[in-house]
């Protein structure tokens, strides 16, 4: 399936200032994640039908197009059923229809898999393009640096499980919401994997070591500066804890962390 990314800028607080939109499909098509209006998507889509509108999730650097792509055409906008309101809150649009994890959409003969994607928001999902073709995975990955999931919007538990699953589909390339196609998915997966071990053992270490306060973990968790970011840092850390607790790994309260007593 052709897919075609289009970097597009954003004034919300997306990493290096843009999200990717991309079209999938050749002659009819799916939009997903129409960030803005933008005129190098304009002119993916000048030669094309759009179908389709889809979002990977309702962050607000991957929907402010929404409105304005389906004002102009006549392309179905989907959201995710039983998210329907944050949905429309999010962009401002009722949906036309609405997908659960599994629905899958024809388009020029093609067909587009929607797979559940939790973690980094509630409500994430990804794209299959085809059986066994590349995906669009949203905030699910980055080829370089890692993704923020920060209570209480995200869920640690459910991104770890979204990370291994999309290892093990082993697509042939990640087409991520923020920078560069990642086309070894695997190795960046299991990299964001590692990634996430080892905030947990420096935390875990931490609350060993007598830290209990978030500030006191925080300082254990990072060891780079974390001016202008300290706030999704202090979130990913609270997302950390609370995976670990339902683990039984600490205990955790929402404001102290404890050692598990045996």
């Amino acid at each position: 399936m052709d897919i075609r990314r289009c970097p597009v800028p954003t004034t919300t607080r997306a990493p290096g200032g843009e999200t990717n939109a991309y079209v999938l499909g050749s002659d009819s098509v799916v939009l997903v994640d129409p960030v803005d209006e933008s005129q190098d998507l304009d002119r993916l889509l000048a030669d094309r039908s759009l179908e389709h509108i889809l979002v990977t999730h309702t962050h607000p650097d991957h929907v402010g197009g929404v409105g304005a792509y389906a004002e102009r055409t006549d392309a179905t906008v989907w959201a995710r059923h039983g998210r329907v309101e944050r949905f429309r809150a999010a962009t401002g649009v009722v949906p036309d229809r609405t997908f659960l994890p599994g629905t899958t959409l024809e388009v020029g003969g093609e067909r587009i898999r929607i797979l559940d994607a939790p973690g980094h928001a509630p409500d994430h999902i990804a794209l299959e393009a085809g059986p066994g073709g590349p995906i669009c995975c949203g905030d699910c990955a980055v080829r370089e640096g890692s993704v923020v999931v920060g209570a209480p919007e995200g869920d640690m538990r459910a991104y770890v499980s979204t990370l291994r699953r999309l290892w093990a589909r082993d697509p042939p390339a990640l087409y991520p919401g923020h920078g560069p196609v990642i086309d070894q998915p695997r190795a960046v997966l299991e990299r964001l994997l590692a990634h996430r071990t080892h905030r947990e053992t420096r935390i875990l270490e931490a609350v060993r070591d007598g830290a209990e306060t978030l500030e006191e973990l925080l300082e254990a968790a990072y060891e780079k500066d974390l001016t202008g970011v300290r706030d999704l840092a202090q979130a990913t850390v609270v997302a950390h804890l609370e995976k670990l607790a339902v683990e039984g790994r600490l205990e955790w309260d929402g404001e102290c962390a404890q050692p598990v007593m045996s």
